[in-house]
Parts: C-alpha cells; structure tokens; sequence
C-alpha cells in the first residue's frame, strides 16, 4: 500500500512508495506500527521481527459505501409539493386568536390559555409571520418561472444571449396574470411583449399589474 505511514517509538518515521516499501532506521529498542486514513496498527518491539527485510502486515480499513443516489431533473410540481411539506408548519401558521373552551366537567366556558400565551409572544409572531411571507413569495416567484421560462420565450422569439437575459428581466409579468392566464393567451402576451420589446416600448401596463398584497389573500 501506498502512503501508508511507517513510526517508530524513537520519534523517526517513514511513508511508504508505490511498491509499500519504506525504510526507516530503529535501534533494537524500538517499537514500530503503520497509520493510514487515521488507522494505526498494534506496536511491534523491533527486536521480535524474525525478518526486518520481509516484515509484511495488513491493516483492515472499512470504507464506506454510499446508497445509491438519483439525480432528478427539476420539476416545478413537485417541488413545490415537497417545498409545502417541508415547511408545512411555516404554511400552515395563522395569528393567535382568542378561542373559548369548555371544561370537561361543565364548570363553565374559558378561554384557551395557550391562545392567550401566543398572543404575547409578539416577536415569535412576527417572524413566523415574515417567514410565512417570504415562503409564499418564492413560491410565486417560481411559479412565474415555471411558466414564464427561457426555453419558451426562446422558442416564440428566437432571442438568445444578453438580449433574451433582458426580455426577461423587463417583460416578466405579474403572479396574478400569469396564474388567471390561459396557455393561449399567455403565449400572445410573449409574442405581443416581444413586438414592443423590438421597438424599444417599455411593458404595457395592464400586464404589470401590483402584485396582490398576501395578507390579504390569507
């Protein structure tokens, strides 16, 4: 084995070469034992090799082998699904209100003590809230390039290069327009975009329309 690293107790080392051969120098009082990947050996006093020239030994090395692994191509639904998953408790998150409980033994309704706690945990609240927010723009945000992609821009326009780089950047349209829109119409808003792009016309505005406050659409 190569690289294999050869010590003595005297404080002198080695590595091995290519072949597994080393040498080292020890008196009959030294001890020498081999390292490799931070494995080491057992000590052998020099003095009880029969064989200094032919000393040969092994070292077990277990080396982990991967699962194999599979490499998926994107695919915004179901990203978009596991994303759902993976911060369901992020999705899922409403502002505290103040829910009345019944007493088991009919003592009388209450309020819900863990409500009233949330509803003073303001900055918890408000981090989840922004969380909630920030989760639920990127999700519209690959939503819209999902459907609004280069490679169906590209194919419309035939643009490529910086100018479909800059296509893209100006013409990208809203959330709501591209969520309400039918394939048709979405692809004539391209092909019209492109037009105006061409001579140089900044988007129309109906197509650019404010995005919808998510608070409100909660």
């Amino acid at each position: 084995m190569e690289a294999v690293s050869v010590l003595s107790s005297s404080g002198k080392g080695a590595i091995t070469n290519s072949q597994g051969v080393y040498v080292i120098d020890v008196s009959e009082k030294d001890s020498i034992w081999f390292s490799y990947l931070n494995k080491s050996t057992q000590k052998f006093p020099v003095l009880k090799i029969l064989n200094p020239q032919s000393f040969d030994i092994s070292i077990q090395i277990n080396i982990p082998v991967l699962r194999e692994v599979k490499i998926l191509p994107k695919d915004y639904k179901r990203d978009s699904i596991q994303n759902r998953i993976d911060y369901s408790k992020i999705f899922n998150y409403q502002k505290p209100r103040l829910k009345t409980v019944t007493p088991a033994f009919g003592a009388g309704a209450g309020f819900d003590l863990d409500e009233i706690i949330n509803m003073f945990r303001f900055k918890r609240n408000k981090s989840m809230a922004s969380f909630q927010r920030r989760l639920l723009q990127d999700e519209r945000d690959k939503f819209v390039d999902h459907r609004f992609s280069k490679a169906l821009v590209r194919r419309l326009t035939l643009l490529d290069g910086s100018r479909l780089d800059s296509f893209m950047r100006v013409f990208r349209p809203s959330y709501a327009f591209t969520q309400l829109t039918s394939d048709y119409d979405f692809q004539l808003y391209i092909k019209r975009s492109y037009q105006r792009f061409k001579k140089g016309y900044p988007p129309d505005p109906f197509m650019r329309e404010t995005e919808i406050d998510l608070e409100e659409e909660q």
